[in-house]
């Protein structure tokens, strides 16, 4: 059994390794379907790496709906294929893989029609039910009366609500379980190294046998040698495919999707809600004391790696939103907005986003190399599979089967055992019963490894800051355990302060800095650029969200 712990020891193995050893599978990415991959290789016995050039989740498996669902919106058209799919990992999530991370949520569909309006919707969350087949780890859907929707959700419009029905689907933090399948792709002998990009393909004639790489932290360059290299660049597809001279069988059309962050205050609901737009579906998440709202779907051609949203995002989440909640939510209520870039499969580069299935494709532009795009976040661990499935091939000996639908995430065991010994943890930690529940959900059985800093460091027991849950230890932890290398790798993603905090966590960001420093072995000046580094970014979102809510001021004005 190998470690799960990625940090800067481990990155300094995994950099020596990269240069010194022959592997059957590289892995480029990593977003979820990067370490998805990583994790069912290495699982089948294969001797895998997994280089990602920035942090792991850094792109769009940070910044989604932070759903896993079956997709609601796709019996209108028909995908009863995708739908049964996404419904069958979305029950594994919830049951067997991660039931730490990934948890029920109830959405109300409100129904602005008496009759007609509720046989239709009716029959089709039905269908949703059924689709998931035998396994039933979520309520079936209900119906609602008039006043047990005003009792959930207090804040729809009852002049245009007639009805609704409740329905289940789930909710995670998606850059935390990206995370934890990266380590348990380590746990299972998987070399991660992030910060290292792939520069050109080492090719023996007309086949890939490895790719040069740079370790974007010392500038050194690395000859990583591989029988088959497996790209899950997502959004980059297309940029690394020229970059390396291959041919594509797929282009990828990039859709923005953009969501606004609400205080608790701005809607009265004990579940989410659902509405359908005149393009697609927008969700009202709530997230802790917050509420997220979105999402957009518009083809984008921008900045991919600062993906912004403009004012016809806002105004079209907010306008929509609107149609069914009292008071309606004034655009200076906005706390945070943030963008993320979902990767379709097109022939056509223009494409409509709305229209495209997210159904995945998998390629071999060449011998030696393998790539996949498309897809969605609930059914990462199928694409992973199906990628992996190509990339054997290339290997030319018997390879197992995939085992991942049976492989729980690190975290998962024992967790049903230990949510029940929540009050016999607190009183022997000395945390609140509050924070020992908020560990479990995040960190699931590996809570005794936050429980064994608090007891080296009592110090680290306290909460970072009074309105927020996280503890110091776990900001210690992100960097000791978890792979964070910057300020901003842990308030964006190790824990999601970023959008969670009013001010985004500046406030806290030297705070957070002096916790991580003797972890990373910072000088003074490293702390302090990385801080600085933090707030330039959050300087440039809060540029772009104030213009936004200043235009909006002066539409509604």
């Amino acid at each position: 059994m190998f470690l799960s712990q990625l940090n800067p020891q481990q990155r300094d193995s995994a950099i020596a390794t990269l240069g010194s050893e022959s592997f059957d599978v590289l892995v480029i990415g990593g977003g979820v379907n990067g370490v998805g991959a990583a994790l069912d290789a290495a699982s089948r016995g294969l001797k895998v790496a997994l280089i990602e050039s920035q942090d792991i989740a850094a792109g769009t498996s940070s910044r989604s709906s932070k759903l896993i669902h079956g997709g609601l919106r796709y019996l209108e058209q028909y995908d009863f294929k995708l739908v049964r799919e996404a419904l069958h990992e979305r029950e594994l999530l919830v049951s067997t893989l991660c039931p730490h991370l990934v948890k029920p949520i109830g959405f109300l569909f409100p129904l602005t029609e008496k009759f007609k309006e509720r046989t239709y919707v009716g029959a089709g969350l039905a269908l949703y039910d059924a689709l998931r087949g035998f396994q039933r780890a979520l309520p079936w859907h209900k119906h609602l009366s008039q006043k047990q929707i005003n009792e959930i959700a207090p804040s729809l419009r009852p002049d245009i609500i007639m009805g609704a029905i409740k329905y289940f689907d789930a909710q995670v933090d998606d850059a935390r379980h990206t995370l934890s399948v990266a380590r348990t792709a380590a746990r299972h002998g998987a070399i991660i190294a992030t910060r290292v990009s792939a520069e050109s393909l080492i090719r023996d004639g007309r086949r890939v046998i490895g790719v040069n790489a740079k370790d974007l932290v010392s500038g050194n360059p690395i000859a990583i040698k591989a029988t088959v290299t497996v790209m899950c660049a997502g959004i980059w597809s297309d940029e690394l495919h020229a970059k390396f001279d291959l041919k594509a069988g797929y282009q990828v059309t990039i859709s923005k999707g953009v969501h606004i962050v609400l205080p608790g205050s701005a809607i009265k609901s004990n579940a989410g809600i659902i509405l359908k737009t005149p393009v697609s579906v927008l969700f009202i998440i709530p997230w802790g004391n917050k509420w997220i709202v979105g999402t957009t779907d518009t083809p984008y051609t921008g900045d991919r790696a600062e993906p912004i949203a403009n004012q016809e995002d806002v105004a079209y989440i907010v306008d929509q939103a609107n149609r069914v909640l009292t008071p309606k939510i004034k655009v200076e209520e906005i706390i945070g907005v943030y963008a993320g870039l979902r990767p379709l499969v097109a022939n056509i580069k223009n494409a409509v986003t709305t229209k495209l299935s997210r159904e995945h494709t998998v390629d071999r532009p060449a011998p030696g190399f393998v790539s996949i795009a498309g897809g969605k976040y609930t059914t990462y661990r199928i694409m992973s599979k199906d990628v992996i499935d190509l990339a054997v091939n290339e290997l030319r000996k018997l390879t197992p089967e995939s085992v991942t639908d049976k492989l729980p995430l690190v975290g998962a065991d024992a967790y049903f055992a230990l949510v029940q010994q929540v009050d016999q943890i607190a009183s022997q930690s000395g945390l609140e019963v509050e924070t020992v529940s908020h560990l479990l959900n995040r960190y699931g059985s590996m809570i005794s490894e936050i429980l064994l800093l608090i007891k080296e460091s009592p110090s680290l027991a306290v909460k970072l800051a009074t309105d927020l849950p996280y503890i110091k230890a776990e900001i210690f932890y992100a960097a000791s355990h978890e792979g964070a290398l910057t300020v901003d790798d842990v308030i964006s993603r190790r824990t999601r302060i970023a959008f969670e905090a009013e001010n985004h966590g500046v406030d806290l960001a030297d705070s957070i800095a002096e916790i991580i420093a003797p972890v990373l072995g910072w000088s003074n000046k490293e702390r302090k650029t990385s801080v600085a580094a933090y707030i330039s970014l959050v300087d440039r979102e809060q540029d772009a969200l104030g213009e936004l809510i200043s235009q909006g001021e002066k539409v509604n004005s």
